[in-house]
């Protein structure tokens, strides 16, 4: 896998995890998304191809924006992603309020990286992460002993 490309607003080197989705500027956080969408500038062609295939919710922002080729690896198909609403183990956890407040601080949080980090030392969060990856990783059935 390449190395992260210097964020094209801070400079941060090999920071930079997202691209803009007008441009393709790389950019590495956040504030850096806002600042660069402020004085953004798309290549004419790249924005009519834009106004001639809207995403379906005629949204600015898809997926396909977001990852670059580099991270497609690690895309989650949507047929898997659907399995994980269908998870009647999953839906129990989520039950769970100190769970969904742990969630809720992730979602929120400037650094996600280092708190998951943190999170992933709670039992309850690794049980959920465990069954997120049992659910779109199945593990392989030469891995499982006969019976």
């Amino acid at each position: 896998m390449r190395a992260p490309r210097p964020c094209s607003v801070c400079g941060a080197a090999g920071a930079a995890k997202y691209r803009c989705p007008r441009c393709a500027a790389a950019y590495c956080s956040v504030p850096c998304c806002r600042t660069h969408k402020e004085r953004c500038t798309p290549e004419p062609k790249q924005e009519r191809e834009r106004s001639l295939s809207p995403s379906p919710a005629d949204s600015p922002w898809s997926v396909e924006d977001i990852l670059t080729e580099d991270d497609e690896q690690d895309r989650v198909p949507l047929q898997k992603l659907k399995l994980l609403g269908e998870s009647e183990e999953l839906r129990g956890l989520l039950r769970n309020p100190h769970l969904r407040q742990l969630l809720l601080t992730v979602d929120q949080a400037e650094d996600k990286s280092s708190l998951m980090k943190k999170y992933m030392q709670e039992p309850l969060f690794v049980e959920f992460a465990d069954c997120c990856l049992r659910i779109v990783e199945p593990p392989e059935k030469e891995n499982i002993l006969p019976e």
